[in-house]
């Protein structure tokens, strides 16, 4: 562990004196040109994953496997997905059994040390195999700790329960107007973006493994009061714009799921991202989570008894129908604001709400391949929730030292992971990730 203070300052006297800063050329970083993305002189659209807990994996303390984030970075490189949306890492205490564990920031300003090395090495593996990150910086949910977190390190008082919708989003909307809170997340921000590579000696701000920082997951004003969004509109300034004071390399986007994650206001949608110092828009889509997929949906142990048929299967055509209604209403503002557009979270149920890495996944094959048709057509890339590659699921919710999976600690273990062994939905992926460019 170490103070923060104390840490910034051997940082940027050891980034002062670093030769190599500018051993990289632009055309090593992806970068905006016309409306799309560039990576040196050709275009750069592609098919990828969301590996929330690379960073974990890395690590040489708990919850660490290097030999198997290894494998999964060989396994995704050979099925041709170079693109991994990464967690830099938690906040606050890891007591509850839904948030995630280990946690990088224990403490405002003070670091775990074995974790962000952890984080050092993945950037390093990425980079010897020619793959790129989109590092989130923060989160809206409990999970990892982000905003409800940064909230009571403030002093609001203890976080409301997910359960406890209206008493959530109450208590998470003070976040973009509790100034101490901000200043905390901004101070993260600044730490994590000025870091050297302890590994390699290189400052992230250089390394071209990095595609672009993404101020934070799922990121939300929690109300719908003009005074609450302007807030909102302004924190997501104040972090675009601080990151680019350190790091002009980089592209930054905010990690909104899009409408819906602007209070169903897509004004709000078109400010944030009409922001000079964000470059690219990014949507998400649940179509369970968000009751796209019909009444005959349930996972419920009374619906499976009662043999209610193809609850997933035959839901599809409805969640796909929502799901392009949900594009085509992002692609016209990508279009006015010349940005390229991103699906960087998209999930479906395994078959009939199975966890067990055995169960068949015919709807999510379809529902994937219905998806990675946008690309190319408006949409410049995405990344599927999640990889789970060769973990091993051993209980419906993760338990301290259970393999990671796709799906983090409050979510059923393997319910949205590809795993390695899911053929189908591989041949699904193969199909696409010949659009990749690089």
């Amino acid at each position: 562990m170490r103070n923060f203070l104390l840490t910034i300052i051997i940082a940027a006297a050891l980034c002062g004196g670093c030769s190599h800063r500018e051993s990289h050329h632009d055309a090593d970083f992806v970068r905006v040109a016309d409306g799309h993305f560039v990576l040196g002189d050709s275009s750069y659209t592609f098919v990828g994953c969301n590996l929330w807990y690379g960073a974990i994996l890395g690590s040489t303390g708990e919850g660490g496997d290097r030999q198997r984030l290894c494998r999964e970075l060989d396994d995704l490189c050979n099925l041709g997905v170079k693109n991994l949306r990464v967690l830099v890492g938690a906040e606050g205490t890891s007591d509850r059994s839904d948030h995630i564990r280990p946690v990088l920031q224990p403490q405002p300003g003070v670091y775990n040390d074995t974790l962000l090395e952890g984080l050092d090495y993945l950037m390093q593996e990425l980079g010897r195999r020619g793959m790129k990150a989109v590092l989130y910086l923060n989160n809206a949910w409990q999970w990892s700790g982000g905003f409800g977190t940064y909230l009571e390190w403030a002093g609001a008082g203890p976080v409301a329960p997910p359960d406890d919708w209206e008493g959530y989003c109450q208590y998470h909307s003070q976040f973009v107007r509790n100034d101490s809170a901000r200043a905390m997340a901004l101070r993260h921000t600044q730490f994590i973006v000025s870091r050297t590579n302890s590994l390699t000696g290189q400052r992230y701000a250089d390394d071209p493994a990095l595609m672009a920082w993404e101020i934070s997951n799922e990121p939300r004003a929690f109300a719908r009061d003009s005074a609450t969004k302007q807030a909102f509109v302004e924190w997501i300034a104040e972090q675009a714009h601080t990151i680019k004071a350190i790091d002009s390399h980089h592209l930054v986007t905010t990690g909104s799921e899009g409408l819906y994650g602007c209070e169903v206001d897509l004004a709000l949608f078109e400010q944030v991202h009409a922001l000079t110092d964000i470059d690219y828009l990014c949507i998400h889509i649940w179509p369970f989570t968000w009751n796209w997929m019909g009444t005959f949906a349930s996972p419920s142990t009374a619906a499976k008894a009662a043999n209610t048929p193809g609850t997933v299967t035959d839901s599809l055509s409805a969640a796909c129908r929502r799901t392009q209604e949900y594009i085509d209403l992002h692609i016209p503002v990508a279009q006015r604001l010349a940005k390229p557009l991103v699906i960087e979270e998209f999930g479906y149920p395994r078959d009939e709400f199975e966890i067990a890495t055995t169960s068949t996944t015919a709807a999510r094959d379809r529902y994937y391949d219905y998806i990675l048709q946008q690309v190319g057509h408006g949409v410049d890339g995405c990344n599927f929730w999640a990889w789970g590659g060769s973990a091993d699921v051993r209980h419906p919710f993760w338990q301290q030292g259970d393999d990671y999976t796709g799906d983090p600690a409050q979510e059923e273990q393997g319910l949205y992971s590809v795993f390695a062994s899911d053929t189908s939905t591989l041949s699904v992926l193969r199909k696409y990730v010949p659009l990749q460019k690089f």
